[in-house]
């Protein structure tokens, strides 16, 4: 069913550029999408060069809105990572009467979809 069931997590990615002198720097920035488990479409995600509250609450927020068509309850499945376990996260899918769904500790086939998503993508760039 479209919209019942999604996944999400975070990755970091590593980026080169260059200062004002040319010297090469290597930076890093956070994705955080919400993937739709049904065809694999990310719905929502948002880029931030720091893990970050804001971000993971704005994709949040905007994938509740998306996912509202759904006519059953939606689960979202994630890792036990701080962002996932923050009690604003936690009482956002309370309110809108979404199921939260953490795996086990070193058990990520819950939320594999997201995790084989981050690998294709790393390994295309």
């Amino acid at each position: 069913m479209p919209h019942q069931k999604l996944t999400t997590d975070t990755s970091e990615f590593k980026y080169y550029t260059t200062d004002s002198n040319g010297k090469l720097i290597i930076k890093k920035a956070y994705l955080d999408p919400f993937l739709n488990m049904y065809n694999g479409e990310i719905l929502t995600f948002r880029f931030s060069e720091r893990p970050d509250t804001q971000a993971i609450m704005a994709a949040l927020e905007e994938a509740i809105e998306i996912t509202k068509d759904c006519p059953y309850r939606t689960t979202i499945h994630s890792d036990q990572g701080w962002a996932y376990q923050m009690k604003r996260y936690v009482k956002k899918l309370k309110d809108n009467g979404i199921y939260q769904s953490m795996s086990r500790k070193g058990n990520c086939l819950d939320y594999s979809p997201m995790e084989n998503y981050f690998g294709i993508m790393k390994l295309k760039m």
